[in-house]
């Protein structure tokens, strides 16, 4: 009766109702690939397609001269990988590229993390300071380098005129150019590198802004009255930094060593810029470089490319496997 009164069982729905169900569910279906669908087509075209040519070269003996008359699929060979891991330059150059990396990031961080701490305090034209801080991060790589390639010129630049007329240097250094120096510390003669040194400076100089925004930030939400408390129980201020500041930090720096690592060890443009990979500062980057322009062998280029894709993913893998869960849970 409660039927033919109109009256539905619970849990029932009308067929004509069910029907329409069906039908906004697919048109938010539709609906929802169509708004997708051009982000879809983007990455494929700009990131999938690309790594997959990559894969393909790296496995076949192509060169510029050969490539129109070569197809996409040819014959298979691990020989490009067979002369990356035989090639001692590789190795030499892979290590340059772990040195330059490590000291580049550290350096970027640390003075990041000086800078953000002498700016803490509120005082006068603080905001255009900060604004200044910003310029080496913003400034285009072309005019950074051409300015420290000028300042660091043996003949006319300023730094070695300085260096000359008030440090007491013998001679200028050619800092971009010259391999390594020697110097003597507690009687004992030591080889510096010297124009890694300068690439790693620049790096760290040119880096650090980023680094600086970051702990800007987590600086300012770190709470006043962790310090005041420190301060009453009579911390000095370098207790106050170690125990109390830098626990809050940590995470953050954690991060950015990540992401700059990740952008370090991929830095073609300022070492290209400043030496072009001689004087011991060529790192993989510009090994792929000059194997693909002036050589002109896509595979070996290709083969270099992905072994250096392989080495930052297990270093990140790393990471992730054995130090994120431990900052997670600290």
């Amino acid at each position: 009766m409660s039927t033919e009164a109109g009256i539905r069982p619970p849990g029932t729905t009308p067929p004509e109702e069910r029907g329409t169900g069906r039908t906004l569910a697919a048109a938010d279906a539709r609906a929802g690939l169509a708004l997708i669908s051009p982000t879809v087509v983007i990455v494929l075209a700009m990131v999938v397609v690309p790594i997959v040519w990559t894969v393909l070269l790296a496995f076949q003996r192509l060169r510029l001269l050969n490539l129109r008359s070569s197809g996409l699929f040819g014959e298979f060979t691990l020989s490009n990988f067979d002369n990356v891991f035989t090639a001692p330059t590789f190795w030499s150059a892979l290590a340059t590229t772990l040195t330059y990396s490590v000291l580049g990031t550290a350096g970027a961080i640390g003075l990041g993390l000086v800078a953000a701490l002498a700016l803490r305090r509120p005082f006068r034209g603080r905001g255009l300071v900060r604004a200044v801080m910003l310029l080496p991060y913003v400034a285009p790589i072309v005019a950074a380098t051409f300015s420290w390639s000028t300042m660091l010129n043996p003949q006319f630049g300023v730094v070695n005129h300085w260096g000359t007329r008030l440090l007491g240097w013998d001679e200028p250094i050619a800092f971009l150019s010259q391999r390594s120096s020697d110097i003597s510390l507690f009687g004992l003669t030591i080889g510096v590198p010297t124009a890694l040194l300068t690439v790693i400076a620049f790096e760290a100089w040119r880096s650090f802004p980023f680094a600086f925004l970051f702990l800007t930030a987590r600086l300012q939400a770190v709470p006043a009255t962790l310090e005041e408390a420190a301060t009453v129980d009579g911390a000095t201020l370098t207790q106050r930094f170690r125990y109390v500041v830098l626990p809050q930090l940590l995470p953050t720096i954690a991060v950015l060593a990540v992401l700059r690592f990740i952008w370090t060890f991929n830095s073609f443009d300022d070492i290209y810029l400043l030496t072009g990979g001689g004087a011991g500062t060529e790192v993989v980057a510009v090994s792929v470089f000059s194997a693909l322009t002036a050589r002109g062998d896509i595979g070996g280029a290709a083969a270099q490319a992905l072994v250096l894709a392989a080495i930052l993913a297990a270093l990140i893998g790393l990471y992730l496997w054995r130090l994120a869960p431990r900052e997670e849970r600290s």
